[in-house]
């Protein structure tokens, strides 16, 4: 039977959800199960779409195939690439904020952070008036590539990039085998085990050995991003507190913040507020961004919603940058009850929202996500 190994797989996986350390209520299960369909999905594309000879650009990360704490204001594309081949990247820039590449030399596993070998943004390309971009590579060693388009304003317009390796572009794959039918299913289901593994795994390293209810002062993101700077954390709230964050408006091109659950994945981002970015967070007169974490609603427009997750995950990102960030560019963290909101806000009367514009700031977010993927 040539699906038994990821049959196996899916099985082994299914036990390593649902004997997680961290769940503690039917929702947390639940919210698991409905990520290893994600997985599934994800792993399975990923190895019976793909030809290491024919690359194309994959999508192994979205709305319903998260992991690794995913960006929502973040497009990933990637694909794999061979030593002594040439690949040429070819694209139109869109008006996102930020487009950056990345070699990797190797996987993310339980064990391992593959090694960064290049990363840069598109300042680096050589953009013609009308857009379009070309980049050549030659790799040396077994590799990833992986692009990142990111989003500060979610009405901007996604470009189109693409990958071809030169040598095979114009020519075809060979015919399907039962030997490659037989080595994809069993690929999926190593793939499958490994990315549920290593997820689990990855917050123990740079996230559950800080203090809760802290954030770290700005740091250049662990994995080589060559701009991108990063401020993390976990929280623990009870139901009736609140989390208030304060950061100073800065020059960066790119901000994003993000709430994530202890599967290590973005919550839903759609049809709630669990994330805010440059456009959508409000700055208060003084020039800073005050942004409140709980689960019971306060009524400001800043309200990033844990969704019954009364632990979680926390993340700055600042992308784009021209300069080194400091501590005094990061985040400070207070919490209070959340009866206390208001008084904790020095310009509460700034940041009240009403509940039909907040309904409109939730279609919006629907409207635009959508834009987005049929983009």
């Amino acid at each position: 039977m040539y699906s038994q190994p990821l049959i196996d797989a899916i099985a082994e996986a299914e036990h390593l959800v649902a004997t997680a350390h961290f769940i503690e209520s039917e929702a947390d299960l639940l919210e698991g199960l409905q990520y290893l369909a994600g997985c599934i999905s994800g792993c399975t594309h990923l190895a019976f779409d793909y030809d290491r000879d024919h690359p194309f650009l994959q999508s192994g990360t979205g709305p319903f195939t998260k992991m690794g704490l995913d960006n929502p204001d973040t497009l990933y594309f990637g694909t794999r690439v061979q030593p002594g081949h040439e690949y040429v990247v070819t694209g139109k820039r869109g008006t996102t904020t930020d487009l950056s590449f990345q070699m990797l030399g190797g996987e993310y596993t339980d064990d391992n952070v593959p090694a960064s070998q290049a990363a840069f943004d598109d300042r680096e390309l050589d953009i013609a008036a009308d857009g379009t971009f070309e980049w050549r590579v030659t790799p040396t060693s077994p590799s990833q590539l992986l692009i990142r388009e990111v989003y500060n304003d979610w009405s901007a317009q996604r470009g189109h990039i693409s990958v071809a390796r030169t040598d095979t572009a114009g020519t075809a794959p060979a015919p399907l085998t039962r030997e490659l039918i037989e080595k994809r299913y069993a690929v999926a289901g190593k793939q499958l085990v490994q990315r549920v593994k290593t997820w689990l795994q990855f917050p123990q390293w740079f996230y559950n050995n800080l203090p809760v209810n802290t954030m770290v002062a700005p740091r250049l993101t662990p994995g080589g991003l060559a701009t991108q700077y990063s401020s993390v954390g976990h929280y623990d709230l009870k139901p009736d507190q609140a989390m208030i964050i304060t950061l100073p408006v800065t020059d960066a091109p790119y901000l994003g913040f993000q709430l994530g659950s202890l599967w290590y994945i973005s919550l839903d981002y759609i049809n709630h507020q669990t994330s805010l970015n440059g456009t959508q967070a409000q700055a208060d007169p003084d020039g800073k961004i005050r942004i409140v974490v709980s689960d019971a609603n306060p009524g400001v427009t800043n309200w990033c919603e844990t969704l019954g997750h009364s632990k979680g995950y926390l993340q700055f990102r600042w992308q784009r940058l021209s300069r080194e960030l400091t501590e005094a560019d990061g985040p400070s963290v207070e919490i209070v009850d959340v009866a206390d909101v208001a008084t904790a806000l020095p310009y509460h009367e700034h940041n009240k929202i009403s509940e039909e514009d907040w309904r409109q700031r939730i279609a919006l977010r629907q409207k635009q996500i959508a834009d987005r993927m049929v983009g």
